[in-house]
């Protein structure tokens, strides 16, 4: 397993977010999680990066335990996230946003940092012959010099995939990537995400409201509501789980 979830929970005050939540993802796996607003998904993805701290529960990235470990240190452990609104740093160029992910993986020294050593100096040239590079697998060297900011909503999704996967992560968490995206962003989004995934040796993490999305990608499905896990499964029998119909798919069927 890539990633192991055991009994995870969070509570806010009275109230149980996140409930005796449980994932076995393997190495090469892509996963989803869905559920109506509201369901603990995004809860899910704070504990597990570090953003709040379980009350109970472990999580282990391979054989290393990272429950209740500080966000940066559960980073560098390899697991990376993007977020439901676009995180950039948008007034920086696109090549400062990926070098600035390099930079996390490789740091510099103090001494060097002051006084632009020629150890610092290679490791920055380093950084930005890779930071190009990988801009280019995305389709983004050509935007290298503009702001962040400035890029259309579709290729600042891509940009922020970019980022997180600069980090070279082994497990990469997606917080509903398709949010706000029209169709034509979204099936180029399926495809970058399927490209990511035969490239990069890791495993996928999804959270996503558009059913499509999950049905293309994931091979397995789990969906919360209340915080509790209600079904889990192959895509096409989840959405069609009574439970989950009544939860967060209306009364319809959404597959044949």
């Amino acid at each position: 397993m890539a990633l192991r979830i055991q009994g995870l929970t969070k509570r806010f005050g009275g109230l149980t977010s996140l409930s005796e939540f449980n994932l076995e993802l393997g190495e090469r796996d892509i996963q989803g999680i869905i559920g109506p607003n509201g369901a603990g998904k995004t809860t899910t993805f704070n504990v597990i990066t570090g953003v709040y701290q379980p009350d109970q529960g472990q999580i282990l990235l391979e054989d290393r335990d990272l429950t209740g470990l500080p966000p940066d240190v559960i980073a560098r452990a390899g697991i990376a996230r993007t977020f439901q609104n676009v995180r950039l740093f948008k007034d920086m160029t696109v090549l400062d946003n990926i070098a600035m992910a390099f930079h996390a993986r490789i740091g510099h020294t103090l001494w060097g940092a002051i006084f632009r050593t020629g150890n610092f100096k290679r490791q920055e040239a380093r950084v930005r012959a890779e930071s190009l590079e990988h801009l280019a697998r995305f389709g983004l060297a050509d935007r290298s010099q503009e702001w962040a900011g400035s890029l259309p909503y579709g290729e600042q999704r891509r940009l922020e995939i970019a980022r997180a996967l600069a980090t070279d992560p082994r497990v990469l968490l997606l917080d509903e990537p398709a949010a706000g995206m029209n169709p034509s962003e979204v099936d180029e989004l399926i495809r970058l995400i399927r490209q990511v995934h035969q490239d990069f040796p890791l495993a996928i993490l999804l959270i996503e409201h558009q059913i499509p999305v999950v049905m293309e990608l994931c091979g397995h499905v789990q969906v919360l509501d209340f915080g509790q896990t209600i079904a889990n499964g192959a895509p096409r029998e989840v959405v069609n789980n009574p439970l989950v119909i009544e939860a967060y798919l209306g009364e319809e069927e959404v597959a044949e």
